[in-house]
């Protein structure tokens, strides 16, 4: 099996730990990385770990500007609400908005195609289409905006 990268690795804790706040309120974000880490996580992971720390910087990241986030996903979801999907799609597709619209670092398309590979893993078989329309319908929302 492959080693995954640091980033990948990295969206794959966030995407576990925001599955988590869906069904418990977490309010100290670094007691819940330590938490998934340490007894969570299927194995061990260390403090100092790479990984750990992009987690938890996309973790503070989307929850950060969570309401922004859905907003905008929202707009970009024809005759889909939030709260209908399933929440692993829905958490999905709040790191892949989060790192389109608050991450220039991240070129788009690596963005969209990383939360491809989150869908892939970890979701049914037409869970990627749903996660491509959706990210590619904010990623050109973004773009016009840009434009004006």
């Amino acid at each position: 099996m492959p080693k995954l990268s640091v980033r990948r690795k990295g969206r794959e804790i966030a995407l576990q730990i925001l599955y988590q706040c869906d069904w418990d309120t977490i309010e100290d974000i670094d007691k819940a990385v330590t938490e998934y880490a340490t007894g969570l996580a299927s194995e061990a992971i260390p403090e100092n770990d790479p990984a750990l720390e992009f987690g938890r910087t996309r973790l503070q990241g989307v929850l950060t500007h969570k309401a922004k986030i859905d907003s905008i996903l929202q707009r970009n979801t024809k005759r889909w609400r939030l709260e209908r999907m399933a929440s692993v799609d829905r958490n999905i597709l709040r790191i892949g908005t989060f790192e389109l619209c608050y991450c220039p670092d991240i070129p788009p398309k690596v963005a969209i195609n990383e939360a491809l590979e989150l869908a892939k893993k970890f979701c049914s078989g037409e869970s990627s289409a749903f996660v491509n329309g959706i990210l590619d319908a904010v990623l050109r929302e973004r773009e016009k905006k840009q434009k004006t």
